[in-house]
């Protein structure tokens, strides 16, 4: 006898006591027991609940319509056939897949299945299916998530729309619908409304939510919220000095770097062009961060934020630092941090200067040279304690490997050759207005303030180039000061 259908009633029966199936036309595995669920329709209380067809399977006489996949949702089902034992409305016991002697135990009819193989695996429900899960929580109320709903006309472009409200960092950006959203949540064990700080310059609260939909505009995958999220906690600190870093009219932006176990497992670009395009997750992370400024803090340029020129990297700027070959320690174990933990660092920085030296095969000649255009940072004649951002490629660093030199030798000998006498840069000398205070002119002057210089391993294996990003002017006690957050997976 042909099947007849009923509408699938997501929540069982109060007192319901006997079996469920839960089955789909379009599993091998489904169809292969077609008999035995028959056989135990005629034998037990059971009810079938169908994803893909209402028909199927032909032998039970009344199939409940799963193909909303509510009921699917609601009791999570991951894989078809799934066979549960009700007693009072309560599960007592499910079995996944076809097992034969577990499937007999279950019901108790011994002869059940006696013309199947012993075993066969099933299929995945439809209910899992890629962005499923998150589809059917927003269509079925379980959503958590309580930012604004936007309301889109059928006729609207939805890309044009984020433009026309101030939404975008001037590129076109993923428009965060609820499904996206979820998706991205999935990627933290952390509460959606779980306040990661307040944001500069509006002072604005920001949850995880918030923070996830800008990383769905950024072009995020689930797996880089954690290092987005850390990076905003980085932000709010005190020390980051955020809103100065907005407000000052110097290039600066917040630089990310990261460290660690995640910059593998999340595929980040710490070889060649690190600092340039082609890397998903070097070139979104940061751009999440920025839109968190923007849309949540309300940093805006023309508004708060005042910079003069600015800088490409203020769409967003985040890098890996190079660890598995390098010979010195990485800026995070420098700042602390064991080497398996996660974090990233916040610098406040400007453009990108390059350091071309193809000549230096010592240590003594590199150091020199890279010092050299180190103390033209801001200007050869500013030593008022700046911070930097020293970038040494893998060439350069085999330089100091073959030497022995380590990290805190080069360190200090790059203080010593960043150190100069004050008459040389003080105002008027050499016939430029600018300069350092005269009554400096006596003093040993350092370009950078203590632990104000940043070093990292970073780059392709080819190309005697390194770098140094500026800091802003104002960097240390009065400015921004660098900040690094252990990342939480």
């Amino acid at each position: 006898m042909a099947a007849t259908t009923r509408q699938a009633n997501a929540i069982i029966p109060e007192g319901y006591s006997g079996f469920i199936a839960v089955v789909k036309r379009d599993c091998a595995t489904c169809r292969l027991i077609e008999n035995v669920l028959a056989d135990m329709a005629g034998e037990l209380d059971l009810q079938v609940y169908s994803q893909d067809d209402p028909g199927f399977p032909p032998g039970v006489d009344e199939v409940n319509d799963d193909g909303e996949l509510e009921f699917s949702y609601r009791h999570d089902i991951e894989i078809v056939p799934t066979l549960m034992r009700m007693n009072a409305g309560q599960e007592i016991e499910r079995l996944a897949g076809w097992q034969r002697d577990d499937w007999r135990r279950l019901t108790a009819l011994s002869a059940l299945g006696e013309d199947l193989p012993v075993f066969s695996p099933g299929c995945g429900s439809k209910s899992v299916d890629p962005g499923m899960p998150e589809k059917l929580a927003f269509k079925f109320g379980d959503s958590p998530l309580q930012a604004r709903r936007i309301e889109v006309a059928s006729q609207q472009d939805e890309h044009e729309l984020v433009f026309e409200r101030g939404w975008s960092d001037g590129l076109p950006v993923v428009p965060p619908t609820e499904a996206r959203v979820l998706r991205m949540l999935a990627g933290t064990t952390r509460s959606p409304s779980e306040l990661v700080g307040v944001i500069p310059p509006d002072n604005a609260p920001c949850t995880v939510e918030k923070v996830a939909i800008n990383a769905v505009m950024a072009g995020c995958k689930p797996e880089y919220l954690p290092v987005v999220l850390a990076a905003v906690e980085a932000a709010c600190r005190d020390e980051f000095c955020m809103h100065g870093v907005l407000a000052t009219t110097y290039f600066s932006a917040p630089i990310l770097i990261v460290n660690g176990p995640i910059r593998d497992r999340i595929g980040m670009n710490w070889s060649h062009n690190v600092l340039g395009q082609g890397n998903r997750a070097n070139a979104t992370i940061g751009r999440a961060l920025q839109l968190v400024i923007r849309n949540v803090g309300g940093g805006r340029p023309g508004g708060v934020d005042r910079a003069t020129l600015g800088q490409p990297g203020k769409i967003g700027f985040c890098f890996a630092e190079r660890e598995q070959d390098s010979y010195w320690e990485s800026l995070a174990v420098e700042r602390g941090f064991a080497a398996h933990e996660s974090t990233v660092t916040l610098f406040a920085g400007g453009g990108v200067h390059p350091i071309g030296d193809q000549a230096s095969r010592s240590p003594e000649s590199l150091t020199r040279s890279l010092a050299l255009s180190l103390r033209t940072v801001h200007h050869a004649k500013a030593y008022n304690g700046a911070d930097a951002l020293l970038i040494i490629s893998p060439e350069h660093m085999r330089v100091f490997r073959d030497a022995g030199w380590s990290k805190a030798r080069f360190r200090s000998e790059l203080e010593k050759h960043t150190t100069v006498a004050g008459h040389t840069v003080i105002r008027g000398a050499d016939d430029i207005a600018v300069g350092m205070p005269e009554g400096l002119a006596d003093k040993r002057l350092r370009k950078f303030r203590p632990g104000g210089l940043l070093i990292v391993h970073a780059g392709g294996g080819a190309g005697m180039w390194s770098a140094v990003i500026t800091g802003w002017a104002a960097n240390g006690p009065k400015g921004s000061v660098p900040v690094t957050v252990a990342i939480q997976t």
